[in-house]
Formats: C-alpha cells, sequence, structure tokens
C-alpha cells in the first residue's frame, strides 16, 4: 500500500509518493539540462551514478532488515535523493565520493532512522555535508563552464576522469580546471570570497573574474541561466500544487532581505541580492530540497519560518562562515528546529478559544 498524500488539508489533489517524487523530478529537468550544457557530460554521468548508488543501497539495507524491497524502491525517494546529490556535487568528482555520499545519504541519513517518514535530516544534504566535510578540495573543484575551457572534455574524458583520475589524453582534473585565459576556475561564490580576503572589494572582484557578462555580472556566465532554469521548475510545482508556496517564497525572501541588508550597510564587502539568489544552490534549495515533506516543518507558519531562516543562515555562512555556499548547512540546522518551530505553530483547533481567553472570560 502506497503512501498518498494531499497538498492541504482543504484541496482533494491527492497522489501517492511516487507520483510526487516523479513530478519533482520532472520539473528538475530544465535544471538539469542547464547544467549539463555548461557543465559537461559530467553531470550526466554522476547522475546516473548516484542514483544506482542510492537504490542499490536502499535495496541492500531493506533485504538487511527484512523489509519489502518492491513497494519502497517505486516511491522513487532513493531516485529523487540520488538526483539532488549529482546535482549538487562538481560534475567530476571521483566515483568513489559520489558513493560514499550517497551511500550514506540512503543507509544512514534515512534507512537507519527507519526509512521514508521517519528521517529527521534531509538525506541528500547529510550526504552532500559529509562529502564536503570529509573532502573539502574535491567538492570545490568545478571546471569552467564549457565556453571557457581551455581543455572540453567529451563524454568518454568525462566517464574516464571520474573513474580514473585523468582523460583519455592524460589530463588530471587540475588541468582541466584552467579557462581560456590561463587562470584556475572558480565558482562565482567562492571567487568572490576569495577576493574579498585579498583585499579587494565586492565590486572590484566582479570586474576582474572570467564569468561576468551582461545582466548576469553579479551571477556568473552560465550560473545565473542554472538557476533561472530551477526556478522555472520549481513555479511549475508550485502550479501543480506539489509544493506550497510557504518555504520556497519564504526562503527566497529571507536571502534576498538579508543580503539586502548586508549589502546597503557595506556595499563594498558584501554581495547584491541578486549576486545571492542567482548563485550556488539557492533555487534549487528553495523549491526541490528544503520542501522535503518530511524533514521540513509541517504548520503554515512553521514553513514561513523555515524557509525564511534558512535563507538568513545562507546569506550569513556564506559572508562570515568558511564555505562559499551554505544551502546544505542552513538546510541541517533548520531541520534540527523543525520539533521546536512545529510546536510553537500549531494552529489553533476550531472551536477552541486560546487559554488566555478562557482565564479572561472567568
Amino acid at each position: 500500500m502506497k503512501l498518498r498524500v494531499s497538498s492541504s488539508p482543504h484541496q482533494r489533489i491527492t497522489r501517492d509518493t511516487g507520483a510526487v517524487m516523479r513530478l519533482v523530478m520532472y520539473a528538475a529537468i530544465p535544471g538539469l539540462l542547464a547544467q549539463a550544457w555548461f557543465f559537461g557530460w559530467g553531470v550526466l554521468i554522476q547522475l546516473v551514478l548516484a542514483i544506482t548508488i542510492c537504490v542499490a543501497s536502499e535495496a541492500l539495507i531493506l533485504t538487511v532488515r527484512k523489509k519489502p524491497v518492491y513497494f519502497a524502491l517505486t516511491d522513487y525517494s532513493a531516485v529523487l535523493t540520488g538526483w539532488l546529490i549529482a546535482v549538487s556535487i562538481p560534475p567530476l568528482l571521483p566515483w568513489w565520493m559520489t558513493f560514499i555520499g550517497c551511500a550514506f545519504a540512503i543507509i544512514v541519513a534515512k534507512q537507519l532512522y527507519g526509512g521514508l517518514g521517519f528521517n529527521l535530516f534531509n538525506p541528500a544534504m547529510v550526504g552532500y555535508v559529509v562529502l564536503l566535510i570529509s573532502f573539502p578540495a574535491a567538492m570545490t573543484q568545478w571546471t569552467p563552464t564549457t565556453s571557457q575551457n581551455m581543455i572540453q572534455p567529451d563524454f568518454a574524458d568525462a566517464l574516464h576522469i571520474i573513474f580514473t583520475g585523468f582523460t583519455v589524453s592524460g589530463h588530471d582534473i587540475e588541468q582541466l580546471r584552467f579557462t581560456v585565459d590561463g587562470t584556475t576556475s572558480a565558482t562565482p561564490l567562492d571567487y568572490v570570497k576569495t577576493a574579498l580576503t585579498q583585499g579587494n572589494t565586492y565590486s572590484e572582484s566582479l570586474a576582474h573574474s572570467t564569468f561576468s557578462g551582461g545582466f548576469f555580472d553579479a551571477a556568473g556566465a552560465g550560473w545565473g541561466w542554472v538557476s533561472l532554469a530551477y526556478l522555472a521548475g520549481g513555479l511549475v510545482l508550485l502550479q501543480q500544487r506539489v509544493i506550497s508556496w510557504h518555504i520556497p517564497m519564504s526562503l527566497l525572501g529571507g536571502v534576498f532581505v538579508t543580503s539586502l541588508i548586508l549589502h546597503m550597510t557595506n556595499g563594498d564587502i558584501f554581495g547584491s541580492p541578486l549576486f545571492h539568489l542567482l548563485n550556488g544552490a539557492v533555487m534549487i534549495g528553495a523549491f526541490f530540497i528544503a520542501t522535503d515533506p518530511v524533514s521540513a516543518s509541517t504548520t503554515p507558519k512553521g514553513r514561513i519560518i523555515f524557509g525564511a531562516a534558512i535563507g538568513f543562515w545562507v546569506v550569513i555562512i556564506r559572508v562570515f562562515g568558511g564555505y562559499p555556499d551554505a544551502l546544505a548547512f542552513s538546510v541541517l540546522i533548520l531541520n534540527m528546529a523543525v520539533p521546536l518551530i512545529d510546536y510553537y505553530t500549531q494552529p489553533r483547533t476550531y472551536g477552541h478559544r486560546a487559554k488566555r481567553q478562557s482565564v479572561e472570560q472567568k
């Protein structure tokens, strides 16, 4: 028997878990294709690899626990976990690191808590954070966009370097990270963060970068389009009532307001709201990660607080923390706070008056 979910108590749209997971993945396809277009075949190879590892890990642990395997796998939750991990990691990350992140996400963060519906933390973000803390150098080795690559790896090269560490012609990941002007590539978040520590202002950091380009000066070539692609997919999820507006809109609002206040305080060292919104994992986090129905807040007011707090911590950790992006950390921090948020935001039961009002009337 499959779990059936609906988008709110007063809507009659019900879908089983598998249908919801599939719709989420369908909506993520534009962002996936945009990533593959700008960052190459490695994105799609990591997708297949991560999904395979997640599904195999779930089947293995269910067998060990003597639980039914077929129905658990057909809810597509393991597939979605692999999908989210794949689009979060560098496209040419070694296969064994992908294996560690995916296996940990399913076996530890999900199944050891009891499986779908019992996990306290978002499994994909747990797997990502384990990799980021364990292998920080590898997890920041993003190659340039295809238009900036000095060496453009094809499918065979991408497959070869993921599994052997070298392309077919013998180039390693460090050589692939060189742009056409001979500089080593970095994500816009990482580049600006490093430039600020070297005494440059925010504007100077963007002006000296290799990823500027028109409207997307604050986002970087490719990164802005990827964010907009995930935004488009997220709006489809809202239109189809797969998710509610509370978490994604409040998360984006939290990022916007926090970054705006800091930018107005000192625009020389704090990035603009556009820079924070169109970089990193904000868009995919707002619509595809933070909205996880199991680990997110369940009350309407709680969802708004949950999303806004994630947005706040994303900016704070990016600006004052040691990591250039902070979506995963922010989601896990708020996952821990969900019981407290839900406790204080429970709606009043219809027909019951607040205790304070009852005491005053007596």
